[in-house]
């Protein structure tokens, strides 16, 4: 058997068609998915209707699959171990990280982070329990999804399963703020188990993932808040002390940035030097576009995200007894790009996520998911104005499925405009048919 091609519920391939690869046909059940169409109305940073030009996390998703496969392609031509197949663990291949990528924020709630945020507040205060949206993919791919031939979600192959895991952790671990629920935990670790991975490791498909993922928002969401304004390049902006201090003390705050070697370098003088290139270059691009701004950004992002995607490699990892995905110089982890990324990752956090327009949506948003939630989290008085499919899969499945949980994964399976819909239906006056579909 193909370890990387095993399936956890179809264990031989009885309910595949023999007339397609199994990554390809991991890619249709994805694509063709409720969970996967509903991204198109997901937030990414400014809510989804608020333009055709911004970002949702479905557009966001295809950006990420784009840079990934197309970096994985190179890769595969640059590491001649690759080929030699040691490991399931140790491959790249295009369509997995392909795949990988476009699952990758299915699990998050409407409104961006800050929905995710909420309903871990909610979760955890009055029940114990925890909501992220990593967590939350394997809930929709495992569990959650429907397909034909499977009751217990999309059933993919273990290779894109595990790519997609990028904390492969349990997430119910002391400690943990990221990983993995344990009713689908089973599942990946049997996975784990039978490929022999490293405890704490993920495989390089799920890391090269991760790195792009970080790529796409370090350059695409720079360029959806220079186009909105909020990121308005001329030098008083970008030498104003305030942007300066709060970049470095989003940095600071932020204890996922402590192995990028902060401790080597003056962040202070980094971060200002990082700004001013980053405004000369825009500077340099605007004369060659002949002073057309929308240009410029395209320019700009593009030639951002091939610096970025071309210094993607693979070092040996010896603190893990593994191999690591990261920005590599000579041979070696280019710590200054890293941190550069970062740099503009927090860019895009203090202007757009952190603008006072941006948070009083957030704050609308929080009111509607908390009001949500306290209309459906009892049973006696939900159950009569929740959908009755989902009342029906929760009878079928309540000995491993609390209330609470089934009314997390509702809420966090709708879309912005969903969510404020019903928000009205229960809140606010509303005009229309009682028979409009839902």
């Amino acid at each position: 058997m193909d370890l990387r091609k095993m399936r956890l519920y179809d264990t031989t391939n009885a309910n595949s068609s023999e007339e397609r690869d199994e990554y390809e046909k991991d890619y249709a059940r994805l694509i063709q998915s409720p969970a996967f169409r509903r991204l198109q109305g997901k937030s990414q940073v400014f809510g989804a209707g608020s333009g055709d030009y911004y970002r949702t996390r479905l557009t966001h998703s295809l950006e990420v699959s784009q840079i990934a496969r197309e970096v994985a392609r190179r890769m595969e031509k640059t590491y001649p171990f690759l080929a030699r197949r040691e490991h399931p663990g140790l491959m790249l291949d295009p369509a997995v990280v392909e795949v990988a990528s476009l699952a990758h924020d299915l699990g998050h709630p409407p409104f961006g982070h800050k929905g995710e945020d909420v309903l871990n507040r909610l979760l955890s205060e009055e029940y114990g329990l925890c909501y992220e949206g990593n967590a939350q993919n394997f809930r929709i791919l495992m569990f959650l999804e429907k397909r034909a031939g499977s009751g217990s979600g999309l059933d993919l192959s273990a290779a894109s399963l595990l790519a997609i895991n990028k904390y492969p952790y349990l997430l119910e671990e002391k400690g943990r703020i990221k990983g993995v629920y344990k009713m689908e935990w089973e599942g990946i670790r049997f996975l784990r188990d039978a490929w022999n991975m490293p405890q704490d490791c993920p495989t390089l498909e799920a890391q090269l993932m991760d790195l792009c993922d970080d790529i796409a928002y370090s350059t695409h969401d720079i360029e959806d808040g220079i186009r909105a304004g909020k990121i308005q390049m001329n030098r008083s902006f970008f030498e104003e002390e305030r942007l300066l201090e709060n970049l470095i003390l989003e940095i600071v705050n932020d204890q996922g940035n402590v192995d990028v070697g902060w401790d080597q370098v003056d962040m202070k003088a980094m971060v200002r030097k990082v700004l001013d290139d980053y405004l000369e270059q825009w500077e340099t691009i605007y004369a060659e576009c002949n002073r057309e701004a929308s240009k410029t950004r395209r320019e700009m992002k593009a030639r951002w995200v091939s610096r970025f995607a071309n210094k993607v490699g693979i070092i040996d990892d010896p603190k893990r007894g593994w191999k690591k995905v990261t920005f590599v110089e000579d041979g070696e982890q280019d710590l200054h790009l890293l941190r550069t990324m970062e740099i503009l990752k927090k860019l895009a956090w203090v202007t757009l996520i952190k603008d006072f327009r941006v948070q009083r949506l957030q704050k609308r948003s929080e009111i509607m998911i908390r009001q949500l939630w306290d209309s459906f989290k009892v049973h006696d008085t939900g159950r009569l104005i929740l959908p009755p499919d989902w009342i029906e899969s929760y009878e079928q499945h309540k000995s491993k499925w609390s209330w609470e949980r089934m009314v997390a994964d509702y809420i966090s399976g709708m879309t912005d405009a969903y969510a404020e819909k019903v928000y009205a239906e229960l809140f606010a006056s509303k005009s229309g048919s009682i028979y409009e579909m839902d």
